[in-house]
């Protein structure tokens, strides 16, 4: 994903890979609770305005041209023919449970196509109206880049569907006149890998695919000149056995490891055992030491382990940055960009975890086994994961709910219906005492995803099961939409009572919590007054700044504030 976030560059970190940063998590079916093929994926940009993306399928006459945009910079490239049937889409899924996600490598920067005219994202939405299955998406992919040209730079997909889950990674082959002015290297290199059932996958902006198979057309696809242009490029030169994708089109530098492979790697701790083993290669210190492409979880992932991974800052881990000074006195797991930072000639890094501000939409989309294809769920949400909420959007649906429309807003128009501002409101003031708000912010956030989870989705399924295929679809659209605005309603309520009780740095005291405030009536009578009938409150606390930013205030600046006796 790129959206310009030109800080995670290539001379950030001495990273090779450019400006995208991204997360996908991918989980097998055997390695699933519910049997389903779960993907996850944030879209991590300084510049992308939040919104669920929503094309209506349909027959096309003869002669029907598609327009393409650049997803990231909104400008024309081309036109190509529309397909006589199209699927409809919502958000990175389509109507048979297709589900595409992505992160950005860039790779060699050489290899980029000025003349390319598909983009990676539209790529990625042309082919979820166009595929049914993980393997006919890979063979549209490929269609359209060696077509068309491919417009970005080096692309890691996740792609999966009810039956399995591939990680595909692709790269183009630069640019040579062919005498008219177009290239004569038109198209891509690339590779798909099938995850073994019962492993999960992640990628994080770094290319992942080392060695392969090149007779296993089952569980391994890729481009017949993969090797042989890397040979003539002088990327490789050994024999085709020990032929590694990543290494010959995106090496590996300490940024790679420690902006990209250690996301990965904090999933993998949290699902598989000896995990730890790789710290040293997160951290970039030791590149031999390289994670494998899957591993086997130590137990079945359920859903909710999945949209919890995709809050993680690296808790409990050396690169944790809720424990270091620069976490303020509220213990804040962010660091502001840019991504790296100079004291004396020497330079630092900002860690760059999974959950960051600077998210735009993220999801957790299911490929569910035991229910028609049209009903996979997209559970989907806006802004920083670990301050927002999914919410279960079905696959099948017509409609896109207001709060999460595109035409709601956008970067430069702030809207009161807009749950990407809403959510963006409520988080941007758990920032300032992170500790105490965001503490309440995932007491909401559990109890909602735990109730559509365990309940609400559940009885959907019952009551959808029942009706044609038609009337079905109008169901789960109605749903979803219900869904999306109950979710947006109580997070205006929460936004309210975030300031009610955290205004000024005080916290008020109160009967109950946050969800007996969301739950009853949210009045006055929540907090604690001090008996008099006037609604002034009583019992304000003052919890301060945490012990370690206590001591460095006093280090720093102790001889102008120390108390005299």
């Amino acid at each position: 994903m790129k959206r310009l976030l030109t800080i995670l560059a290539a001379a950030a970190l001495g990273m090779t890979a450019p400006a995208e940063a991204c997360t996908n998590f991918i989980v097998t079916k055997g390695a699933s609770t519910d049997g389903s093929v779960m993907v996850s994926y944030a879209a991590d940009s300084h510049a992308l305005y939040g919104a669920l993306y929503h094309t209506l399928g349909g027959r096309h006459k003869a002669g029907t041209m598609l327009p393409v945009y650049c997803w990231d910079e909104g400008n024309f490239l081309t036109e190509i023919p529309q397909a006589a049937e199209t699927y409809t889409t919502v958000g990175n899924m389509n109507e048979h449970s297709l589900i595409i996600g992505e992160t950005t490598y860039g790779g060699r920067h050489e290899l980029e196509d000025p003349k390319g005219l598909i983009d990676y994202g539209s790529l990625i939405y042309i082919t979820l109206q166009r595929a049914r299955t993980a393997r006919e998406a890979i063979a549209t992919i490929v269609e359209l880049a060696d077509t068309y040209g491919y417009a970005s730079s080096g692309e890691s997909f996740s792609i999966a569907d009810p039956d399995e889950a591939w990680i595909m990674e692709l790269i183009g082959k630069g640019f040579e006149d062919d005498g008219q002015g177009g290239n004569a290297r038109k198209g891509i290199v690339w590779v798909a890998r099938r995850i073994p059932d019962g492993y999960v996958s992640a990628h994080a902006n770094q290319a992942r695919i080392t060695t392969f198979p090149k007779d296993d057309p089952e569980n391994c696809l890729y481009a017949p000149d993969v090797v042989s242009f890397a040979r003539e490029k002088g990327y490789f030169s050994g024999s085709d056995e020990e032929f590694s994708f990543c290494d010959a089109y995106a090496p590996l530098d300490f940024g790679a490891m420690r902006g990209c492979e250690a996301r990965v790697w904090a999933f993998f701790r949290t699902v598989a055992d000896d995990m730890d083993r790789y710290v040293d290669y997160a951290m970039g210190h030791n590149k031999q030491n390289r994670m494998p492409l899957w591993v086997k979880p130590r137990a079945k992932v359920s859903p909710k382990t999945v949209f919890d991974c995709m809050r993680d800052h690296y808790e409990g881990t050396p690169m944790d940055m809720t424990t270091d000074l620069g976490a303020g006195g509220h213990h804040c797991p962010y660091r502001w960009r840019p991504m790296e930072f100079e004291v004396d000639g020497t330079t630092y890094v900002n860690e760059r975890a999974t959950a960051t501000q600077q998210t735009g939409f993220w999801f957790v989309a299911q490929a569910r086994p035991n229910v028609p294809r049209d009903m996979g769920i997209l559970w989907f949400g806006v802004d920083d994961a670990a301050t927002s909420c999914l919410t279960p959007v079905y696959c099948s649906t017509t409609e896109v709910p207001e709060c999460f429309r595109e035409d709601n807003g956008s970067m430069l128009d702030w809207t009161p219906t807009s749950a990407f501002w809403l959510f963006n409101r409520v988080t941007n003031f758990a920032y300032l005492r992170y500790d105490l708000i965001a503490a309440d912010i995932r007491k909401v956030v559990d109890a909602w995803e735990n109730a559509q989870l365990d309940v609400r989705v559940p009885l959907a399924d019952l009551e959808a099961a029942k009706l044609p295929a038609k009337k079905r679809t109008r169901y789960l659209t109605a749903f979803s939409t219900g869904s999306a605005q109950q979710l947006f309603d109580r997070w205006s309520k929460l936004d309210k009572y975030l300031l009610l009780k955290y205004m000024d740095g005080n916290v008020k005291s109160e009967h109950g919590d946050v969800l007996s405030y969301l739950d009853g009536e949210g009045g006055p009578a929540h907090f604690v007054d001090n008996g008099n009938g006037k609604q002034i409150p009583d019992k304000i606390q003052w919890p301060g700044y945490s012990e370690k930013w206590k001591r460095a205030v006093a280090k720093d600046n102790g001889e102008t504030l120390r108390v005299v006796k």
